[in-house]
């Protein structure tokens, strides 16, 4: 799949140098996957949860080292395009703010 933000990610890792890794292997995973919907998303990622936003539409939400981090992505299946939203911390996450600006 193509990632749309790649720069942004690159960013995010060297904000959060203990996540660098993890963003990377996402990034790498990703761009190797052809998923078709969240089942086979999951396949990869089990923790992965589908989560509508205030626009009424449905992201993915992965945990990333062991649920420290939350990487919201909005996937285009029928396109192979993952668009990267929001990368935060879990205490950030768990305020919900981000729905509202999604």
């Amino acid at each position: 799949m193509r990632i749309i933000k790649q720069a942004f990610l690159a960013a995010m890792g060297r904000r959060h140098p203990v996540a660098e890794r993890h963003l990377e292997v996402w990034r790498k995973t990703v761009r190797l996957a052809n998923w078709r919907n969240l089942l086979e998303v999951r396949q990869t990622y089990p923790d992965t949860d589908s989560v509508e936003v205030k626009s009424g539409r449905r992201v993915l939400v992965f945990n990333l080292r062991r649920n420290e981090f939350r990487l919201v992505a909005a996937a285009h299946y029928n396109r192979q395009i993952v668009y990267v939203l929001r990368f935060m911390t879990h205490a950030e996450y768990s305020k919900d703010r981000w729905k509202e600006t999604l």
